[in-house]
């Protein structure tokens, strides 16, 4: 053997033992992979993971069986199931979790992200690319206000939230669960529902109630002790429900992550979209602008309804089939199902506005709405649409009800 095939040998087995010693080194100081890139590994050969911090609550036959379940589906779903902290790897965020795990996945073009809600950690949260596709988000958000998920383990709240992704109609599901909620939270009945819920125990934790009903309910409380004591001083026209529908809305801040999130999607998916495929597309850009502008000067629920409108404007503009605009009474009651000839109290002519089933069935039932609301000069609570128009571009659109269907709110505002 020559002596610059031995130098050459030499110097390979020296450079095999350096890398060797400082894996080792590495491994020792503890450089072990992030906490994203550990998930994002572990969901490579199971679409679930699942930290040991609930190891108890969701064992591993339970993982078992969650994966097989979203097998069947075959849907790209997966589940991380993870608690949140302050300071910790994603910065007690489920927003940064389902960022980083997608960004670290091997295929991320479609995706559907189930993980615990950091904002309220009894919750589930459903992230999705491309956005919208199985509406995953609002058929995880509905798992937690189903009255059969009222005590109902992690495991089992996990498993329907797959079930109703697979279902594909998170929308629906979402509203329904929204009505029946409303209903739940009535004088009539918000009485029953807190003895329930003390009589039951802590149970497992998972089902979110406290604090998406108990707020709502405390707060309706409050206002309804407020209305009577603003009528005990002067009468006033306002609809006898609207107190309802702003304790309901109460959740400012859950409202604006909403808001957030369909935005952001919107934008998304206005990036993906195929200029020659789609002839709306500059309708659906100027929609992403405006609910933008809109969420980031929003000062209320009246505001953050808006932006909510404004990305419903911007999705359908890209499927080509735009349908009736949110709700006129309550844009968060969701799309309208029909639209409906309304008289304006003292007013002798009549709207006509697009409205959900639950405020359809009202007017024929000769009885208000329930309506969002919003502040007047005076610093009264009234209907939004009560607000002067050249002060509120909803009180002047009705949330699209108001406009030509060419329009756009984009365009108003």
């Amino acid at each position: 053997m020559s002596t610059d095939v031995k130098r050459l040998i030499t110097l390979l087995v020296a450079l095999l033992c350096s890398a060797l010693t400082t894996t080792a080194a590495r491994a020792a100081d503890g450089d072990a992979p992030s906490a994203g890139e550990r998930i994002a590994n572990a969901l490579r050969t199971s679409p679930v993971y699942v930290d040991e911090a609930y190891a108890d609550a969701v064992p591993p036959s339970r993982q078992r069986q969650l994966a097989d379940r979203i097998r069947r589906t075959g849907l790209p779903i997966k589940v991380v199931l993870t608690p949140f902290t302050k300071g910790d790897a994603f910065d007690g965020d489920s927003d940064i979790l389902a960022g980083i795990v997608r960004d670290r996945l091997p295929d991320r073009r479609e995706l559907v992200l189930i993980t615990p809600d950091s904002d309220f950690p009894d919750s589930l949260r459903g992230y999705e690319w491309p956005a919208d596709t199985h509406q995953a988000d609002r058929a995880v958000a509905a798992t937690g206000f189903l009255d059969e998920m009222r005590d109902a383990g992690l495991a089992d709240l996990t498993a329907k939230a797959v079930d109703l992704v697979a279902e594909g109609k998170g929308e629906q599901r979402y509203e329904e669960a929204m009505r029946d909620l409303d209903r739940s939270a009535s004088p009539a009945k918000s009485g029953s529902r807190s003895r329930s819920r003390s009589e039951s125990g802590s149970g497992s934790g998972w089902t979110g109630w406290w604090p998406l009903v108990g707020v709502p309910v405390l707060a309706l409380t409050a206002l309804a002790t407020r209305a009577v004591l603003v009528r005990s001083r002067k009468p006033s026209p306002a609809f006898p429900q609207l107190v309802f529908a702003t304790a309901r809305a109460a959740d400012e801040a859950g409202l604006r992550r909403r808001a957030e999130a369909e935005v952001l999607a919107l934008g998304e998916a206005t990036q993906a979209a195929d200029v020659t495929t789609t002839p709306d597309l500059q309708q659906a850009l100027d929609a992403y602008a405006a609910a933008g502008k809109v969420l980031d000067e929003a000062r209320g629920l009246p505001d953050l309804a808006g932006a909510l409108a404004l990305a419903q404007e911007g999705r359908d503009a890209l499927t080509g089939s735009p349908g009736l605009p949110l709700c006129f009474f309550n844009p968060l009651h969701g799309r309208a199902a029909l639209r409906s000839g309304w008289r304006p109290l003292g007013r002798r002519d009549r709207l006509d506005v697009a409205v959900c089933g639950a405020c359809a069935d009202a007017l024929r039932d000769r009885r208000a709405p329930e309506v969002l609301t919003d502040t007047d000069e005076n610093g009264r609570t009234v209907p939004y649409f009560e607000i002067p128009a050249r002060r509120s571009a909803w009180a002047a659109s009705g949330y699209g009800s108001l406009m030509p269907p060419s329009a756009g709110l984009a365009r108003a505002r």
